[in-house]
């Protein structure tokens, strides 16, 4: 049977894959290894691990711990998209319904509505590199993904689990194989502002574009054992929030995401 992995040990995992590509291969070396995706399958695992060390039976989680596929394809309102982890309903069945409004208009769902809205889906997504570049976009595509789904199926119970590299990874010094770390203090605050505004839904009626719960995984990759910001003293400490910010991480940590996803779920569909 398939260990389980702690979030330390992903994470690790993860540092050492992405440094030895760019110490080995450079840029392509680099970008090789993230289309690979098997940095980014480590922390797919520990969220499959949590799962279960929260009491959800193996066979209900796809694709199963261990494993890549399969991956579940879910229709929402604008499109079908595979998802990263799922956690199926316990005792239903799946129904195909042939979608009748949106963008798939006459697509089949293979599982139907009421089998889909009982799902609770998580999404895994990593920025180690140009933080402040990216952000509108990747922000825009992580609100579109969770208004999708919950504009077909409003009482959805939707995570993210979205880790950044704090600091950075210089993408500059990837094309002569180095490993360089660029401080951009700056990025942290915008991201736990933007990911608390959309955090927490539990008005199942509105905020279509917001997650039941999301994971703002914040890892300093400098060190040679990873460290993850788990409360606002440790950034402020760190000189990564100011002293007088309402910014706070409280509500986007790894140890508090699970239980609030699952009781969130459980409050709207029972066990």
């Amino acid at each position: 049977m398939q260990d389980l992995i702690t979030i330390e040990q992903a994470v690790s995992n993860f540092k050492q894959l992405i440094e030895d590509s760019i110490i080995e291969g450079g840029t392509d070396g680099k970008q090789a290894m993230i289309r690979s995706s098997k940095p980014i399958n480590n922390i797919h695992e520990a969220v499959k691990s949590k799962l279960i060390n929260n009491g959800i039976a193996r066979h209900r989680i796809f694709p199963p711990l261990g494993e890549t596929k399969p991956e579940l394809k879910l229709a929402g309102f604008f499109k079908q998209k595979y998802q990263d982890v799922c956690v199926t309903p316990e005792g239903k069945e799946t129904n195909e319904d042939i979608l009748m409004e949106g963008l798939l208009q006459e697509a089949t769902d293979y599982y139907g509505h009421e089998y889909t809205e009982r799902i609770i889906s998580i999404n895994i997504r990593s920025q180690i590199s140009s933080l402040a570049k990216n952000f509108d976009t990747l922000y825009e595509r992580t609100i579109a993904e969770a208004q999708n789904l919950h504009v077909r199926c409003p009482r959805m119970c939707l995570g993210e689990v979205y880790m950044i590299a704090v600091p950075e990874y210089s993408s500059n010094a990837f094309k002569n194989n180095e490993v360089v770390f660029l401080d951009r203090a700056g990025t942290v605050e915008k991201y736990i502002k933007s990911f608390q505004a959309v955090n927490g839904r539990t008005d199942t009626g509105k905020d279509e574009y917001k997650y039941e719960r999301i994971c703002l995984l914040i890892v300093d990759f400098s060190q040679s054992m990873p460290k993850i910001y788990n409360t606002d003293e440790e950034l402020k400490e760190a000189g990564l929030l100011s002293k007088n910010t309402d910014a706070s991480i409280a509500q986007l940590t790894w140890e508090t995401f699970m239980l609030a996803l699952l009781e969130e779920y459980q409050a709207r569909f029972g066990t």
